[in-house]
């Protein structure tokens, strides 16, 4: 199982983090590993809901089937899914003050059957550097 987390200082309220960090319709703006919704891009997230992502890690496409585990607003979305070779991945987004502004934080996990050795370290490596990049691109959005 590979783990990877990434946060970052924002100068923005959390209501204004949490509005953008949550809205499926920017994931194409910042998030890096966001190749595209599977049908209708989703409005939002709530509890229970289920949508299709494909996400692009190491150069190769993976269609996710997410359900939104958790859903705390203004806090924390969490959602977990399963995708091709049955790769199982748990993405959380989360958001609280800091100072005159907000720390933006977003957490994931993947397992199954081929994310052992080093193909796992590598995973975790690219994940690292995407996450890092989109925390980074998503500073930039809503600073």
């Amino acid at each position: 199982m590979g783990h990877v987390s990434s946060s970052i200082e924002i100068a923005a309220p959390p209501e204004k983090v949490w509005a953008e960090f949550t809205d499926p319709a920017n994931f194409e703006k910042w998030l890096t590993i966001h190749t595209k919704w599977k049908g209708d891009v989703p409005t939002g997230f709530v509890k229970g809901a289920k949508v299709t992502e494909v996400v692009t890690m190491m150069g190769m496409p993976n269609t996710i089937e997410w359900t939104v585990d958790e859903f705390d607003a203004p806090h924390k979305v969490s959602i977990s899914g399963t995708g091709m070779a049955g790769v199982k991945v748990r993405f959380g987004l989360s958001v609280e003050p800091s100072g005159e502004g907000s720390k933006a934080t977003i957490d994931a996990e993947f397992s199954g059957a081929m994310i052992v050795g080093a193909l796992a370290t590598a995973v975790e490596k690219d994940g690292q550097k995407n996450l890092d990049k989109s925390l980074e691109q998503f500073a930039a959005l809503v600073g």
